[in-house]
């Protein structure tokens, strides 16, 4: 039986796991992955936001916050390899994703390795580039400081790094519980992560396999994982949202909340609306489990499903006065036993969203 509260232990992948878990039952989860050194209060605001609508999960990573650390190497695999043994153990088959910094790196482990257990992933102040021999040199340092001048100084040196300048004045309250975070992981849980981020593969070769809507957001004055490095994500992945935060650095979602927040609503509002009108083709492979049809109009299918939700996007993010006509179109259930039906009516559902747009911008020229 599910459990629904905070700070909830399950023995998972040999060690204790604690989470949040929030949200009605029957609903599409969220689970939300919080970056180094942090754990999972940094996702309070995002929880509250959308615990209504949605079951939202966040969850200490090992050797973070209240989840034990184990006997084993730390790795972006075995984080990976965690949180699909929590999925499992929560009974969650599938679930949207998003993931901050290292959390973006266990989303992106666990997609590439486990595609079919997601439906959407959000990509936040990370990257998908391995660690430079600088930024390897670096996080060596890192640990040296560590065990020589103690937690407390490596903290107030990160927190420089970590928020935009302005954040220490007009969001001081965030900043103080993020250098909480941090003095509260231990020496060793430091030490651990800071090795298994410095010998993480890259993932951006694996980009172009994701099948799923993304968005990714990111500090307009992050300088750890900047700007630059999510358009270059963006440009990869296919059909991929980008939106950049303002008045933020690396931890965007805690510096400002409001536009974070509306970004993420938005989207997996989006995704949960598309799902229902679109529900994916699956059927029973000979293990018993669902698996995906894979058919030779796949791509032009994956194509128009993106033109979908990217023009969804800009309707809701821009043109809010439109949005009424969304749930007016007709809920077309694509055909699964002719792929020509479900692109005829993925192609009619979209060429009507445009039309209105055009038509709309048209009528009413920005100045």
């Amino acid at each position: 039986m599910r459990q629904i509260g905070n700070d909830i232990k399950k023995t998972i992948n040999k060690v204790t796991v604690s989470y949040n878990d929030e949200g009605p039952d029957g609903v599409p989860a969220i689970i939300f992955i919080h970056g180094f050194p942090f754990n999972k209060s940094m996702w309070n605001s995002q929880m509250e936001t959308l615990k209504k609508d949605y079951r939202v999960i966040a969850y200490d990573v090992r050797g973070h916050g209240n989840s034990e650390s184990g006997n084993v190497d730390f790795s972006i695999e075995l984080f990976g390899q965690d949180l699909i043994l929590l999925m499992d153990t929560l009974k969650i088959e599938k679930a949207m994703l998003c993931g901050l910094s290292m959390g973006g790196y266990i989303a992106l482990n666990a997609i590439t390795n486990y595609p079919e257990r997601f439906t959407a992933l959000v990509l936040s102040d990370t990257n998908c580039a391995a660690d430079t021999p600088v930024s390897k040199d670096k996080r060596m340092k890192a640990i040296e400081s560590i065990r020589k001048n103690g937690v407390e100084k490596y903290a107030d040196e990160s927190l420089n790094k970590l928020f935009a300048p302005e954040s220490f004045t007009t969001n001081s309250k965030e900043v103080d519980k993020a250098r909480e975070m941090i003095t509260a992981t231990s020496k060793q849980s430091l030490y651990n992560t800071l090795y298994a981020l410095a010998k993480r593969k890259e993932t951006c070769s694996k980009l172009p396999e994701i099948n799923v809507p993304v968005l990714i957001l990111v500090g307009n004055e992050d300088v750890i994982t900047p700007p630059k490095a999510a358009h270059s994500m963006h440009e990869i992945i296919k059909g991929s949202f980008l939106h950049v935060i303002h008045h933020a650095g690396h931890l965007s979602n805690m510096e400002n909340p409001l536009e974070f927040n509306d970004q993420l609503k938005t989207f997996v509002t989006i995704v949960k609306q598309k799902s229902k009108k679109f529900p994916e083709k699956t059927q029973l492979g000979s293990n018993g489990q669902n698996q995906k049809i894979i058919t030779s109009s796949e791509e032009v299918e994956k194509d128009l499903n993106a033109k979908i939700l990217k023009i969804t996007m800009t309707i809701n993010d821009q043109y809010p006065e439109l949005s009424k006509y969304l749930e007016e179109m007709p809920n077309t259930i694509p055909d699964e036993k002719n792929s020509e039906i479900t692109l005829k009516n993925l192609s009619t559902y979209y060429e009507s969203l445009n039309s209105i747009l055009n038509k709309y911008k048209s009528d009413h020229p920005k100045n």
